[in-house]
């Protein structure tokens, strides 16, 4: 890994942990795919070669494969290689997507794709911008570059309360001790889910998730060393600055973004 990787990479190893925990992919993870690349119409899949950067147990690229996409290249970047492992495992029986161990501010995609995305990845950078053009110089001119984020809104007790905690905190202990402090908070929440939390679509899906997928949720909140909220406004700035045309967002689940652009031909 390069410097720059080292430097702004976010929490690679600490995600890792989490993979090897919850390495399951489960059918709840197609709608949550679906929604986080709601920007991007589900058509534009069909055939499509794509890279999948910070590809955590390879989720994505299965459900891109499911959606109809050709092949792909699923990439991630873990010090333990947990990530590489569990995508591997996960993507054997998907012979045309090819797993690499690789940074997102390394892309080498081999001939241009048809899509780029990273979903869950970009918030957690120390500088995201690179890391984005890495993704639009992987893609052919006229192609797609997709990311999926944290947005502030809706998510205002998030960034005042629980993200101070996570940034003095969490992020500092060993993940395997947050792992166990992530019951508490995760038991609350699915008891409150059960109680009839529901003031937005987000909390709405929550509830039809098992505890342990709950957990999993709950337990990559806290880990980060980095994790940014974004306004609508700032997603579309990002990808302007990235070198994006025609750039279209999609509120998700009333608390984050979905976000698309064009490589300009």
């Amino acid at each position: 890994m390069t410097d720059e990787a080292r430097d702004h990479g976010g929490s690679p190893e600490r995600f890792g942990f989490s993979w090897a925990l919850f390495s399951e992919i489960l059918p709840q993870h197609q709608e949550q795919f679906r929604r986080w690349s709601s920007a991007l119409p589900r058509e534009a899949w069909q055939g499509a070669r794509f890279v999948d950067a910070g590809c955590g147990i390879g989720r994505n690229s299965y459900w891109a494969m499911a959606e109809g996409a050709a092949s792909g290249i699923a990439l991630d970047i873990d010090g333990r290689s947990l990530a590489a492992a569990a995508a591997r495992r996960n993507l054997a029986p998907l012979p045309a997507v090819e797993v690499r161990n690789q940074s997102i501010y390394e892309i080498v995609a081999g001939p241009p794709a048809h899509i780029t995305f990273s979903i869950g990845v970009i918030h957690h950078l120390g500088d995201p911008v690179p890391a984005i053009r890495r993704m639009v110089s992987a893609v052919k001119p006229g192609g797609a570059v997709l990311i999926w984020v944290y947005g502030r809104e809706n998510n205002g007790w998030l960034v005042r309360f629980f993200d101070p905690l996570r940034r003095a905190l969490f992020s500092r202990l060993p993940p395997g001790v947050v792992y166990h402090l992530s019951l508490s908070p995760s038991a609350l929440l699915w008891l409150a889910l059960r109680l009839g939390l529901a003031r937005i679509e987000y909390l709405r899906l929550l509830r039809s998730f098992s505890f342990p997928h709950l957990r999993a949720i709950v337990f990559d909140q806290m880990i980060p060393c980095i994790a940014h909220y974004w306004r609508c406004d700032t997603v579309e700035t990002l990808m302007r600055d990235a070198g994006l045309a025609d750039i279209r967002l999609v509120w998700v689940n009333e608390m984050s973004w979905s976000a698309v652009g064009k490589r300009p031909s």
